[in-house]
C-alpha cells in the first residue's frame, strides 16, 4: 500500500488545473504518494470560471456533506489504487486551504494529518468550528498575500468576510491543548519562516509556516509538506 495526498483546488480551479502545478504533483510523486486532485461544485448561478466551490461556509447554504465527499473520494481511491488510508496528506489551497481547516476541525480522522496553503477559517471564527481534535496541521501562507491576507478581509458588499489565520491558529492550539501560546519552537535559517508548538496533548502537531510571497502555493512546498509529514512517525529529537 502506498501513501497519498488528496489537494483541493482554489476558486474556479479544476482537478486539470490542480494537476499542472507540476512542481507540486511530481515532488509528491516521486516519493512514492498518490496524487488525488478532486473539483468542487459550481455554485447556482455563477459561471464555471468563478464558480467551482466548495461548500462549507458557515453562513452560506450547504451544497452538499464536503466530509462525506471527501470521505468517499478517498474510499474510492483507496480501492482502486491500493491506497494506505493510514498514511493520507489531506491538502488545499485558498479555499481549498479553508475546506482543509474545516474538515480537520470536523473530523480529525479523515485524513492522517492536514496541511492547508492560504486560507483557513472564515468570519465568525467559532461558526461551524466546534472542533473535536487534536488536530496534526502544518499551515502555510505567504506574508504579503493580497487575496487572502493573513488578516482577513471583507467580500461580497460585507456579506461574509474571511478569517485571521493567527486567530485560528489560536484556536488550533487550544484544540490542541498546547501549553504555550508563543511557539515552542522557531527557524527562519531558509525560504520559510517556521514556528511550532511541541507542548501539546499527546497526538497532536502544529506548525505554521511564511515565506515572502503573495497568493499561491509557493516553490519548495510539497518538500517541506513531505517532510513534516513523515516525521510525525519519529520520535521526537532534541
Amino acid at each position: 500500500k502506498i501513501p497519498g495526498m488528496i489537494y483541493f483546488h482554489g476558486a474556479g480551479g479544476s482537478v486539470q488545473r490542480s494537476l499542472k502545478n507540476r512542481e507540486m504533483v511530481e515532488t509528491f510523486l516521486k516519493r512514492g504518494y498518490a496524487v488525488i486532485a478532486p473539483t468542487g461544485q459550481v455554485r447556482p448561478g455563477r459561471t464555471q470560471r468563478f464558480g467551482n466551490l466548495w461548500s462549507f461556509h458557515p453562513k452560506r447554504e450547504k451544497l452538499r456533506d464536503e466530509l462525506q465527499f471527501a470521505k468517499d473520494v478517498l474510499a474510492d481511491a483507496s480501492e482502486k489504487f491500493n491506497l494506505d488510508r493510514d498514511r493520507i496528506l489531506m491538502t488545499g489551497f485558498s479555499i481549498g486551504g479553508s475546506l482543509t481547516w474545516y474538515l480537520a476541525c470536523q473530523d480529525p480522522s479523515v485524513a492522517k494529518a492536514f496541511a492547508p496553503v492560504a486560507g483557513a477559517f472564515w468570519r465568525p471564527h467559532d461558526a461551524g468550528t466546534d472542533c473535536v481534535g487534536p488536530v496534526k496541521l502544518f499551515h502555510t501562507h505567504g506574508w504579503r498575500d493580497g487575496t487572502v491576507p493573513l488578516e482577513g478581509r471583507v467580500l461580497g458588499g460585507g456579506r461574509i468576510e474571511q478569517g485571521d489565520v493567527f486567530y485560528a491558529m489560536q484556536i488550533m492550539r487550544a484544540v490542541n491543548g498546547c501549553n504555550n501560546y508563543k511557539a515552542d519552537r522557531y527557524d527562519t535559517s531558509g525560504k520559510f519562516w517556521k514556528r511550532w508548538w511541541v507542548n501539546c496533548t499527546p497526538d497532536s502537531a502544529l506548525q505554521f509556516n511564511l515565506f515572502d510571497g503573495g497568493h499561491g502555493v509557493p516553490e519548495g512546498w510539497a518538500i517541506e509538506a513531505i517532510n513534516w509529514f513523515e516525521a510525525l512517525d519519529k520520535p521526537e529529537q532534541g
